[in-house]
């Protein structure tokens, strides 16, 4: 049955990586076309990736939390496993099977074909939960070296087990029968989960011509330096691979511990140490080495890479994703447009009273009534007497185009920063019709849902800081837009009427532009129709 690589697909316009948060599958697993396998995070959205082909997953190639740039080979899936095939041999790519009835007494496949002699049909026995993942060639190889493969623990996904697992299992048996016939007391020679970087797995071998894995480990000698692996193959993430460029490091030179299907395996740490060691002029195995010449295996010891001191109280926080987003477009914003703040606040009895009578008609009709339709329907009736708040600067071309459409961004704080998406043709839609695709839109962005699409588009944004605490603010321009508009929260606050101090409902207003475009008194006009729509919300009928 053929093996199908996926790429990493453009899961967003203009998008050329993406973090995989998560995945859905493991090794194993039956897929079907269009099923989810992988969660990755773009710097604009959280997006699902369904899968090409109907199959079972064989390999997963990157970890959760790397950053994968589009294109790259992030799974694989062996495909046509319905298909009826011939007779099968010990080379057939067929891998472990189930029965469907018994589940208590489940069929491995071996290799072998249905006419083969019972004498030679070494059925393996299977683990406790049905199935024993391994390729075609580390069952070859355990069937030859005597080993029962549902005995070996598999360092690669899901559990998988590769031909250097099945060697390092064999090879610890083997030295454990010698020490016992010799009766000697020295400790039996190493094998390759007793030498390597404190006392890991070493996984240093060369390909032969016939793809197998030749040699062993050995043991790394003392000098004043680190010697290189100098393997032909080494498995590593994009991300483990940009580490070792910067640091001017080879990956095939790393010692690694891990094995995936038979090959090295580098880590980012991995990478890491070897070049502290390098830089040190230490070997990383040294230790390691000196303890196994003496006749005693070394007890691992933990590694740790990390440049923060052990005793340290500090967190390291990835600074990528939507963060990263979020960093570079408020950048961009703010040491591009220069911006000016006008505060201002709105007396809104009227509103407050107007939502609480169309609240239980809101509910009839499952809607959750805010204020923020209200909000939305005043600025559109702003924006259309001072259109130069619902514009765009375009400097290459020196024009300022004054926006036809009314798409309104909303700031939404979820777990993993700011999100806007956008309420388009807000001037079409009713207040019902616009609480409800705002709270569609915000829960949406907070499960991390919201596909690119929906925060684009946008003409002039709103963020409700008040939703959280507080009065005014400084919002920063969602560029290239020229204006924003922060509302903190209706509370009671005092007001002077009829020359008598009162508590009234206020709304407080901070509205920031964009000062190449718009002037100071402009914004506080556009400010003052606001407030007058909110302060009479029957003038928003005739929007």
């Amino acid at each position: 049955m053929p093996v199908k690589e996926f790429k990493l697909p453009d899961v967003g316009e203009g998008v050329a990586e993406g973090e995989l948060v998560s995945w859905l599958v493991a090794p194993g697993d039956r897929v079907e076309e269009d099923q989810p396998v992988a969660e990755v995070e773009t710097d604009k959205a959280l997006v699902e990736v369904p899968s090409r082909y109907d199959g079972t997953v064989e390999e997963l190639f990157v970890e959760e939390g790397d950053i994968v740039p589009v294109g790259d080979v992030i799974i694989s899936f062996r495909v046509g496993e319905g298909d009826e095939g011939g007779e099968a041999t010990a080379e057939s790519d067929a891998d472990t099977t189930e029965t469907e009835g018994d589940a208590t007494e489940p069929v491995v496949d071996t290799g072998t074909g249905a006419d083969a002699d019972p004498d030679t049909d070494a059925r393996e026995p299977a683990t406790p939960s049905g199935r024993t993942f391994a390729p075609p060639s580390a069952r070859r190889l355990a069937r030859e070296l005597g080993v029962d493969i549902a005995a070996v623990d598999g360092s690669g996904p899901g559990g998988r087990i590769g031909e250097a697992d099945v060697r390092a299992h064999a090879e610890g048996g083997a030295g454990d029968a010698d020490a016992t016939d010799s009766g000697s007391d020295e400790a039996p020679a190493p094998t390759p989960t007793d030498v390597g970087s404190g006392g890991r797995t070493s996984a240093v071998k060369k390909r032969g011509g016939d793809g197998t894995a030749e040699g062993s480990a050995t043991t790394a000698v003392a000098s004043d330096a680190p010697e290189p692996a100098g393997r032909e193959t080494t498995l590593a993430t994009p991300a483990t691979r940009k580490v070792a460029r910067e640091l001017g490091v080879d990956v095939d030179d790393v010692p690694t511990d891990e094995t995936r299907d038979g090959e090295a395996f580098v880590t980012g740490e991995d990478v890491r140490a070897y070049a502290e060691a390098l830089e040190s002029g230490e070997s990383p195995e040294a230790e390691a080495s000196e303890a196994t010449v003496e006749g005693s295996a070394p007890e691992p010891e933990p590694v740790d890479a990390s440049p923060t001191p052990p005793d340290s109280t500090d967190e390291t926080v990835p600074y990528r994703g939507v963060r990263r987003t979020i960093g570079k477009q408020m950048e961009r914003s703010k040491f591009t447009a220069p911006h000016v703040t006008h505060h201002d606040t709105a007396e809104v009895d009227a509103l407050v009273e107007a939502r609480e009578e169309l609240k239980p008609r809101a509910e009839e009709e499952g809607v959750t009534l805010t204020y923020m339709p209200f909000v939305m329907k005043a600025i559109v009736a702003g924006l259309k007497e001072y259109p130069s708040l619902n514009s765009e600067l375009r400097e290459d071309d020196e024009e300022i185009v004054l926006k036809g459409d009314y798409n309104l961004g909303i700031a939404v704080a979820t777990d993993a920063g700011l999100m806007v998406p956008v309420v388009e043709d807000v001037d079409e839609k009713g207040l019902f019709e616009l609480a409800e695709e705002v709270s569609d839109l915000a829960s949406r962005a907070r499960e991390r849902k919201l596909k690119p699409a929906e925060m684009k588009g946008g003409t002039f944004s709103i963020t409700n800081f008040g939703a959280i605490g507080g009065e005014y603010a400084t919002p920063i321009i969602n560029y290239p837009e020229t204006a924003i508009l922060g509302l903190g929260a209706v509370e009671e606050r005092p007001v002077v009427r009829d020359g008598e101090v009162v508590a009234a409902p206020t709304l407080p207003l901070s509205l920031s532009i964009d000062h190449r475009v718009i002037d100071g008194a402009v914004a506080a006009e556009f400010a003052n129709s606001v407030m007058e729509h909110l302060e009479h919300p029957l003038l928003l009928l005739t929007q």
